[in-house]
């Protein structure tokens, strides 16, 4: 009997040991849990995370604004430049020759005007003259038709007076004759008159014309001497273009041009990567932005340097699509074998440049990125 009452109190005591430890492993799973939901509900929920990110720039594509020959090229791949230096010449013989040729049409308008200024002053000299040959006409005119009134009187009184005898066959005959001359001579004086009289709006026709081209403006500011300094300026600046400088500073890359190599306007020579300006495309799933907003705090990891190195950023932009969207060959959901894909959205991150110059990076890297979505900016 006493054994059976010894067994029973031990089975007793091992099942309160195994309550109490059951009680124990409840209470920790719950503070577990609990403490998980409070993780999750005060700081996880605040942040979105995704590996599927990488760098990536605008890069500087190098093309030539005037086509020649390429007289020498100064950087290669790898190389790093900055702004303004001087990555690639074009032989310069063509567009000098542009230059002295531009030079010398300005001279040639500069004259050509003031060949016009001059020619205005002698063309008003030349229509007074023709007014002074008018006035001289319509003088001559008017003893014109004196002399032809005299002589057609004359010839009237022979008419009568050869009836009577008075006079001879031959008087008769001078004053028709001198009738005639007086005649002829008035014709002739009236069309010279009308001839001095063209003269002049031909002469004022002529001022007009070339009036056009100095009314109002000196030689510098004539219409033909800026055409011609505008195709100086032109020839100048394209003379300048076979300077060909970095429009940016970074790094060379994708170097296509060579020495001797003919290029036209707009030719790939290569390319520059500014590498200090980089930022990062996180594609995030679109079941994450609903939190995710401009200007919002972010913590970017590369793979290049691990956990060692931590970036901070802020939210840039959002992309106008998803990736499947400006993809391609973008997907065609109206089909009748459609199965619902989970959409990816780039969204710009922009890095700190002093974190970005202590620890540089290159375009195409994988990052992983981490944004604050509590703070709501």
């Amino acid at each position: 009997m006493e054994n059976n009452k010894k067994s029973t109190e031990k089975v007793k005591k091992n099942q309160s040991k195994r309550k109490k430890v059951l009680l124990i492993f409840l209470v920790l799973i719950i503070l577990v849990g609990a403490s998980f939901g409070l993780y999750w509900y005060f700081y996880a929920s605040h942040y979105v995370s995704t590996d599927n990110a990488y760098t990536d720039v605008e890069i500087a594509q190098v093309t030539p604004s005037v086509g020649g020959t390429i007289s020498d090229v100064l950087v290669s791949n790898t190389q790093v430049v900055k702004k303004g230096d001087i990555l690639v010449k074009i032989d310069q013989t063509d567009t000098s020759l542009a230059v002295e040729e531009a030079k010398a049409n300005l001279s040639l308008a500069i004259r050509r005007v003031k060949g016009y200024m001059a020619n205005n002053n002698g063309l008003n000299a030349l229509i007074e003259a023709r007014k002074a040959d008018e006035m001289r006409m319509n003088a001559k005119l008017s003893s014109a038709k004196a002399d032809f009134q005299k002589a057609q009187i004359d010839l009237k009184r022979r008419e009568k007076l050869i009836l009577s005898g008075a006079i001879s066959a031959d008087e008769l005959t001078k004053a028709k004759n001198a009738y005639e001359n007086a005649k002829s001579n008035l014709d002739e004086t009236i069309a010279e008159v009308k001839q001095s009289k063209s003269n002049i709006v031909s002469a004022i026709g002529s001022r007009n014309q070339n009036a056009t081209r100095i009314d109002n403006v000196s030689v510098e500011n004539n219409p033909e001497v800026l055409l011609a300094k505008a195709r100086l300026d032109q020839a100048i600046v394209n003379l300048n273009r076979t300077i060909i400088k970095a429009p940016i500073g970074g790094i060379i890359a994708k170097r296509q041009v060579e020495l001797g190599q003919r290029v036209q306007a707009g030719t790939p020579l290569l390319s520059i990567v500014p590498t200090q300006n980089i930022y990062v495309n996180a594609n995030f799933k679109e079941v994450k932005l609903g939190k995710v907003k401009v200007g919002q705090d972010v913590i970017v990891h590369a793979d290049i340097y691990g956990d060692d190195v931590t970036y901070h950023g802020k939210v840039e932009g959002f992309s106008g699509g998803t990736g499947a969207a400006f993809s391609l060959i973008p997907a065609q959901n109206a089909t009748g074998n459609w199965i619902k894909v989970v959409q990816r959205v780039p969204v710009r991150i922009k890095l700190l440049p002093e974190e970005l110059k202590a620890h540089p990076l290159k375009v195409g890297l994988s990052m992983d990125v981490e944004i604050n979505t509590f703070n709501q900016k």
